[in-house]
């Protein structure tokens, strides 16, 4: 990978030009002078603002052949589409916990390229969630109880893999504050460099959830999954399990794999400039090449809880059993803890200013308090 080192200048007064994040532009604030990126003497610095990805046809290992050997149900409080094996004969809804109801007028939809069967079984759950709780003092004593971890939903979320190969330019911008006396005078002098980077990344298995109802960030929050445990697709690894019926094709959901893309290739650039303040980017001019995406279901439990009037959700990684989700905060815990280091603090001035004996006196009434 190329190590140019380069430099911006402005070319109404040669003066280094650093880019403004409020102007979207080069700017050099001395002499105002501001140029967009796509200037034609900025060109000829190799400078590449291309910040979208052309994927192609990367659809290509799809399959097509329907899903056999299924059922679909929908929910008819919330609309959900689940899809489960042959012989299920009736299921609750993973998202709302109300009774689905076969519907013959629904196919299977495409068949998965590949699955993750569950690693984790049902019975494991408990232990998984106290651990989460664990340590987490204010947490209310009442919000989950055996009987309801005991109704965490085992559902196999629909995913789409991404897989492509980047080349090609990225500029960053690199800074070096330099801080010097002369005289009567502390002088402070900042340099920007344009830092040219040229290379090549593979990227595998870019995961993106294709559902729809189930929230981004949960699903986000449960990686990473062993992706090197994918096994082809087989409709018996569904029973006694749901599978969510993707609503979000990769279409839809390909903005956020450039996203994920682009953050990585940006980080994978950034570590290679050494020796600078401060980084930034500036633009790309990387091209993506051998993309193609692949349907996978993942194995999640999920869990619903209500509690204060406010409904829970938390997802337990069926593969290696990583808990996610928020969590409720106790009030009356709360004053305690906070009340508690206030009066801490109080008898610690007090013991300051008006001896041992009032300290002791107070710490008394402390420990009878909060013991």
């Amino acid at each position: 990978m190329p190590d140019h080192l380069s430099q911006f200048k402005c070319p109404n007064c040669s003066a280094p030009l650093a880019w403004s994040a409020e102007l979207q532009k080069l700017h050099y604030e001395a002499c105002g002078s501001a140029f967009d990126p796509d200037e034609e003497f900025l060109k000829t610095q190799g400078i590449k603002n291309d910040t979208e990805f052309d994927w192609g046809d990367y659809k290509k290992k799809l399959q097509t052949e329907p899903l056999d050997g299924v059922r679909t149900y929908t929910c008819v409080s919330c609309g959900a589409t689940v899809e489960v094996d042959e012989n299920t004969a009736a299921t609750k809804c993973p998202y709302c916990d109300n009774n689905v109801i076969l519907n013959e007028q629904l196919s299977g939809g495409i068949r998965p390229n590949a699955i993750i069967p569950f690693k984790i079984t049902p019975k494991e759950l408990p232990d998984r969630v106290r651990a989460f709780f664990k340590h987490r003092p204010l947490l209310p004593k009442s919000f989950l109880s055996d009987n309801v971890i005991g109704k965490a939903q085992g559902v196999y979320v629909p995913f789409w893999l991404y897989d492509c190969k980047v080349e090609g330019p990225m500029n960053l911008q690199g800074v070096i504050v330099h801080t010097y006396t002369r005289g009567d005078y502390r002088i402070t002098e900042t340099n920007y460099y344009l830092l040219e980077r040229d290379g090549e990344m593979c990227f595998s298995r870019i995961p993106v959830d294709g559902s729809v109802k189930m929230d981004d960030d949960l699903m986000d929050s449960i990686e990473p999954f062993n992706y090197g445990e994918l096994v082809d697709f087989q409709s018996d690894y569904l029973t006694g399990y749901l599978a969510d019926r993707f609503d979000d094709d990769p279409d839809a959901c390909l903005p956020r794999a450039s996203k994920r893309l682009m953050r990585s290739a940006e980080s994978v650039m950034k570590g290679t400039c050494h020796g600078f303040g401060e980084i930034s980017f500036v633009g790309n001019g990387m091209q993506i090449t051998d993309a193609n995406v692949r349907y996978v279901l993942l194995p999640v439990y999920l869990l619903n809880c209500e509690y204060g009037g406010k409904q829970y959700r938390y997802a337990i990684n069926g593969q290696t059993g990583k808990v996610v989700g928020d969590l409720p905060i106790s009030k009356a815990k709360s004053w305690l803890y906070f009340g508690g280091g206030f009066l801490a603090l109080w008898v610690l001035l007090c013991s300051l200013f008006l001896g041992t004996g009032v300290f002791d006196f107070l710490k008394e009434i402390f420990l009878r308090l909060f013991s």
